[in-house]
């Protein structure tokens, strides 16, 4: 991973856009997933880090939707439209969605799993092709994306860094 660009940092349950030069990275991925939403030929894209599959799940009155997959995603491409990304121009890469907790099989365990399903819903639902994605195991994730390359770097614990 470079470092002589500027990393703009998506943090849990945010969301963030970055432009060549900047890369844009988020950790701290185990049954969250990162999204990331780009388009290549403008070398701009957006992350999200989705930490729950639905907004119904939320409790509070004021909705952070970058914290659920059915929301931040559709926010996140507004957010591109708002720079000029054409919708039928946006990819999708994805990773995370870890099985964090080994034991009990009830949805609630079942978080990461239930996260990627709910963010590949969420993508075919806007028509967002998935092009890449590195989900599911049980070891946490850092990605980085570069715009420049459309690479996704995905480091996962004790496994090391692809790329996709």
């Amino acid at each position: 991973m470079q470092n002589t660009k500027t990393v703009i940092r998506v943090g849990i349950a945010d969301m963030n856009i970055a432009k060549t030069p900047q890369t844009i990275r988020t950790s701290g991925l185990g049954s969250c997933v990162g999204v990331v939403l780009y388009d290549s030929s403008k070398k701009i894209a957006g992350m999200v880090h989705v930490m729950l599959p639905d907004s119904q799940l939320g409790k509070s009155t004021k909705l952070n939707v970058a914290k659920f997959a059915d929301t931040g995603i559709y926010a996140m491409m507004e957010m591109l439209k708002t720079q000029g990304v054409r919708p039928f121009g946006i990819k999708a890469k994805i990773a995370g969605g870890a099985q964090m907790f080994q034991f009990g099989s009830n949805d609630t365990i079942r978080i990461g799993p239930r996260n990627v399903e709910a963010v590949k819903q969420e993508l075919k639902r806007l028509s967002i092709p998935i092009v890449a994605e590195d989900t599911g195991g049980s070891s946490g994730r850092t990605i980085e994306f570069d715009p420049e390359t459309s690479i996704l770097h995905v480091r996962t614990v004790n496994v090391g860094t692809r790329e996709l």
